[in-house]
Order: C-alpha cells, then structure tokens, then sequence
C-alpha cells in the first residue's frame, strides 16, 4: 500500500501550502523536483495548485469514513492476539529470520499452490484480509509482516530493499517452501519480481497488483506528487510526520485508503478495523517512521530513471508466468505503467480492474480474487509446472492482449 508518509500529508501538507501561500509552496516543491534527486516520476507533471482543494475533499472524507467505523474491542498491547481475533479464519504466527517476522497464515488446501502475498510500503500482513478468504479454497495462502512493518519490528535489521528482499527469500525458504506464487501490492510487487529474478527455483509464478514498476514517461496525480516530493524539503519532513502522530489510528488508515482506492466504503469493516488495530500500536513511533522513510529513499532509488538500470534488466529476466492486476483509476502508479510493462513483457497476462485504484485486493476483493482463480484456472496448472501461460478473458475485466513488440 501507499507509504504513510502520504497519509500525514493529506492534513498536515495541505495545511502547510496553505499557509504558506500556493505560489511559494510551488516554488518549494518545484525547485526540488528541479533537483531530480528524490522523485524522478515528479518530473513529467507540473506542481499542482489545485491539488489543494483534492486534499480538503480527501481530509472531510477520511474523517467521515473513519466516524462510520466500528470501534475495536480492547486497547490491550498483545497485538498478535488482536490481528488474530480481528483477521478470521487467518493464524497469527511468527518465525525467526535474525530477529522475530509476523505473518498471517490463512490456511488452504496442502494439495494446492501456496502463495505469498508480499505488502507496500508502510502496509501489513492484513492488506490481504479482504481477498484471502476468497482463495484459500484453491491455495494454501501466507502474508507477512516484512521487518518495520506491520508487527514485525526492524530490530536493528536493514530496510532497505535489497535486505526486504532478502527476508522475504529466507521467508519462503523455511516457512513456504518452494516453489510459491508470490502476490504483491505496490513494494510487495517490486520485491516479488527481485526474487523471482534472484532465484528463479523458488518462483513458481507471479501476481503483481498494482507494482511499482521501472518508471517510465507517464503522468502522475499530481497532488500525490507534490506531496511526496515535499518529504525531501528540510525541515517540513519531519514537521509532517510530527502531524501524522497526532491523528486517530482510523482517520490515518482512511487517510491512506482514500488516496489508495476510488471507493473506501468497500473496504469491509473488519478489514478496516484490522488495520486501525495494526496503526494503532506499530505506525506511531518515530522509529517506524524513520525505517519506512528508509525503505522508500530505497524504493525510489531502485525504480529510478537514473539508478533503475540493474531493476529494469531484472524485471527483463523474469522467466515464470506473470499475472499483471492492475486498477484502471490508479492514482499511485498510473494505469500507462503497467500497459508499458505489458508491452515490454509480452508473456505477461494484464488484467486491468475497472475503477479501483491502487489496492484493489482491498478495494475490490471478489473481482481480483476472481482473476487470480481464473489465471490460475486457465493456465496456472501451467504456472506451476512453467508451462506457457494461457490468456484469459474474465467478466468485467478488461484483459490486454500483450503484442509482441516490431
């Protein structure tokens, strides 16, 4: 999912430009990205002024979903037992990778494919609540916390991306087995596609939904995009994250589900509930903060036009079968990316989920658990043994057939 750095800002950044004036805070936010240092995708949109009215509309709804939520049961710090209770029918558990890992086991069928559902940047275990119950039928499915996420504390352990990665290859290797089908949103997709690059024996297939991918000439929100940016100005960084930990645990995850999906009222309840219940005791402290800021200079530098070479050849390499999900109102990562990566990689199948955006396991659960099952259906026997994937065409989905390029 969308990092929280995103979630303070919709609040505290709207304010701030405000305040200081739209013009002077284009010009804070227009000198940086002339820096090209920090966010390489700023470059093809301009500064948005009218961003800030979006931002008003964002913070009113975030507010108003958050009131319509049910409150949660307890306020007790044994957390494993909260996502336990909260997350039905999954199985709070830990193992010990050079310190302790969370994860989620939501069972399934021995028989059947295990797959490894990875989260984004300052997401959990719980972004794959809503969908999980929806293919264990079919799969054995996992989901962990990756370390500063989610419950899985850092410990000292790297956040960067390649040491993520790291984790999550230890990961499938003494819990999973091997080979998976790895599942990954956002972060969780970049990590999906090192692995499968890095040790293709352990990679049966994957599902990327909504990935940050080798960027490419698109055009970005460009509200998010001044947001973002503002991160890197000195002094306003930390001026925004002392903001986000004055907000409820429910206003942050409906500030962050509000960027992330087109629609936050389809989010069950519970599953918005678990969420709350993981901010609540993990995205608070300026630890958290510090690590998930750490990972994101990392994610950008990894998918950067200028440093973005060694994850473009590995995205090239990739020889398992790919499922490309991808939310057609994407504010995040723009719908044009993924069509690019589908050209690029005529093997892949693109299904693109009409009006969803950036978390559509979240935000439409049964429509992408139903073009997973259909995939693996029609050619994920094939996925698992690395037979030639077969394309699918799947109601109220729109299925890109991937020319192969001149």
């Amino acid at each position: 999912m969308i990092t929280n750095l995103v979630a303070s800002a919709q609040v505290a950044f709207t304010k701030h430009l405000h305040q200081a004036g739209v013009p002077a805070g284009a010009r804070v936010v227009g000198g940086l990205l002339g820096r090209g240092g920090f966010l390489i995708a700023s470059l093809y949109t301009g500064i948005a002024a009218a961003g800030l009215a979006t931002a008003r509309e964002l913070a009113r709804t975030a507010s108003a979903a958050a009131l319509s939520w049910p409150p949660l049961a307890g306020t007790g710090t044994d957390l494993g037992s909260k996502v336990r209770v909260l997350a039905a029918g999954a199985r709070s558990r830990w193992v010990d990778l050079d310190g302790p890992v969370h994860y989620l086991d939501f069972g399934g069928p021995a028989s059947g494919p295990t797959i490894v559902c990875v989260h984004g940047l300052a997401g959990a275990a719980v972004n794959w609540s809503a969908i999980a119950p929806l293919l264990v039928n079919r799969c054995r499915v996992l989901a962990l916390d990756l370390p500063g996420h989610g419950l899985t504390q850092s410990l000292g352990r790297d956040t960067k991306i390649p040491a993520l990665r790291d984790v999550l290859h230890r990961f499938i290797e003494a819990v999973a087995g091997e080979p998976v089908m790895l599942a990954g949103n956002s972060m969780g997709g970049m990590l999906s596609l090192l692995e499968a690059s890095a040790a293709p024996t352990a990679v049966a297939g994957l599902v990327l939904v909504d990935p940050v991918l080798p960027l490419v000439p698109a055009l970005p929100d460009r509200f998010v995009t001044a947001m973002l940016a503002a991160y890197a100005v000195p002094g306003l960084g930390p001026l925004l994250m002392r903001q986000r930990r004055r907000m409820a645990p429910e206003e942050l995850v409906a500030s962050v589900l509000s960027l992330c999906c087109v629609d936050v009222s389809r989010v069950p309840a519970d599953v918005l509930a678990q969420h709350a219940a993981v901010a609540r005791q993990t995205l608070m402290s300026p630890e958290t903060e510090r690590e998930i800021s750490t990972t994101a200079r990392s994610i950008i530098a990894t998918a950067g036009a200028l440093r973005g070479g060694a994850y473009r050849q590995a995205v090239s390499s990739i020889t398992c079968p790919v499922l490309l999900l991808h939310g057609t109102h994407d504010r995040l990562v723009p719908i044009a990316v993924a069509r690019a990566a589908a050209r690029a990689n005529p093997g892949w199948t693109l299904i693109e989920i009409p009006g969803t955006g950036h978390a559509p396991q979240l935000e439409a659960p049964a429509d992408t658990a139903s073009a997973v099952t259909g995939w693996l259906d029609a050619a994920g026997g094939g996925s698992v043994r690395g037979d030639e994937p077969v394309p699918v065409l799947l109601d109220g989905h729109h299925l890109a057939e991937n020319p192969k390029p001149a």
